[in-house]
């Protein structure tokens, strides 16, 4: 017999340690080649770690949550071979995906295992599932075992547990009156949800924000927008305000490049971007995640927008690459219809401004003669106050609205 030692993998560059986000093996269980024994995250990633060996688990690093330090022990199992580690390598290397399988390096090959039964050595599987597929299920109090998968090789999909809940739906019988509940639940906070409240708790604790509300007269660009719409190509996205809002981001930022910039506060130092990276603010399955359409100042209205469908569509799937979730200088938060009137949004660290989009509304305006209906939008948008004074700020906002107001000017060159 001999003892076998998984490592944590080495989940990208200047990344020293992961969160262990789930165990698919207890201490005592077997476990085959291939076979997935666990799921780390870090950066909005999640990976899963397959065995390279078959044994037994005799060993854990941790418990679900902890950070466990990369190239650290992270599995140790017993095997009728020789005893043996797997070499981390860089997950960066592995292709974009949902889940990506860590590829460790195997043991050269040893004499096959012929005395025990092989009846005896087939474990029971956990169904196939991708992380965020288990945090939904488990939220939803759904047994995967109960679920068919749909997927390949019998992977359960979102959309399986989705069909599960709708059939398995009853109607509560109501008797007359109901029972006291009196249960608590502790949940611990893991994975993506515990890295946006440390974001959240980072942004907030070290930016003094301010923030400045301004409502903007969409009339002539809803029309406009609706026209380009109406007349869009085969295979363009239907437009939403978004893409106006980005192109007329990148036309205020020329005139005052210093919204456009990061501060590293630790350091003390700004540092201004010619490039213009607008994070959008996109809520997925798993939690809040902010995409990054790159280089807004060299796309045209109809490249943001498909730009833009596209990096939400792989933030929701759960898809998108650690590049595309990194690396914003200037961040857009949009609830859409659920807009509210007005909002407080939090500065994406260490980003110094984001712009928040309330919903649009029609309303009455007073236009010197009489009220008329126009269809009207709040902006509110933060700044962090040790960069940003409150008259730049007005001026940023009061820029932008100018450019949503006589939506003719975004599309003018200089």
């Amino acid at each position: 017999m001999g003892e076998f030692i998984i490592k944590m993998p080495d989940v990208g560059e200047g990344v020293a340690e992961a969160e262990l986000v789930e165990w698919h093996v207890k201490t005592g269980d077997p476990v085959r080649e291939d076979m997935v024994i666990a799921a780390v995250m870090t950066d909005k990633a999640t990976v899963e770690i397959p065995s390279p060996v078959d044994g037994t688990v005799i060993w854990l690093a941790g418990d679900i949550g902890d950070r466990i330090a990369v190239k650290a022990p992270l599995v140790r199992i017993e095997t009728a071979e020789g005893a043996g580690e797997a070499q981390p390598m860089p997950i960066s290397q592995a292709p974009s995906a949902e889940v990506v399988k860590a590829e460790i390096a195997r043991p050269a090959p040893a004499t096959p295992i012929t005395a025990a039964p092989a009846a005896a050595a087939a474990p029971a599987e956990k169904p196939l599932a991708a992380p965020s597929v288990r945090l939904f299920a488990r939220e939803s109090g759904v047994d995967l075992r109960q679920v068919q998968g749909t997927g390949p090789a019998g992977r359960i999909l979102r959309e399986d547990v989705e069909q599960f809940l709708v059939q398995g739906a009853a109607p509560a019988l109501l008797r007359g009156g109901s029972a006291k509940k009196t249960a608590t639940e502790e949940i611990k906070l893991t994975g993506l949800r515990r890295r946006i409240a440390e974001k959240m708790v980072l942004s907030t604790s070290r930016i003094p924000h301010i923030t400045y509300v301004e409502e903007v007269d969409m009339t002539a660009l809803e029309e406009l927008r609706a026209t380009m719409n109406g007349d869009r190509r085969e295979g363009h996205p239907k437009l939403t305000v978004l893409p106006f809002l980005m192109r007329a981001l990148v036309k205020a930022i020329a005139g005052q490049p210093e919204v456009n910039a990061t501060f590293d506060d630790d350091a003390g130092i700004i540092t201004r971007h010619s490039a213009v990276h607008i994070g959008i603010a996109t809520q997925t399955p798993a939690g809040l995640t902010v995409p990054v359409v790159r280089h807004a100042e060299a796309r045209g209205i109809w490249d943001c927008a498909a730009e833009m469908v596209r990096l939400a569509d792989a933030a929701r799937s759960g898809t998108a690459t650690r590049d595309e979730l990194s690396g914003s200088t200037i961040t857009i938060s949009s609830l859409g219809a659920l807009g509210g009137i007005v909002s407080t949004p939090v500065i994406n660290h260490p980003e110094v401004a984001i712009i928040g989009v309330n919903k649009i509304a029609t309303r009455p305006v007073w236009d010197g003669t009489q009220f008329v209906p126009r269809k009207m939008m709040n902006l509110s948008s933060s700044f962090d106050h040790r960069i940003i004074d409150g008259w730049d700020a007005a001026t940023f906002v009061q820029r932008i609205r100018t450019l949503l107001e006589t939506p003719a000017l975004i599309f003018i060159e200089g």
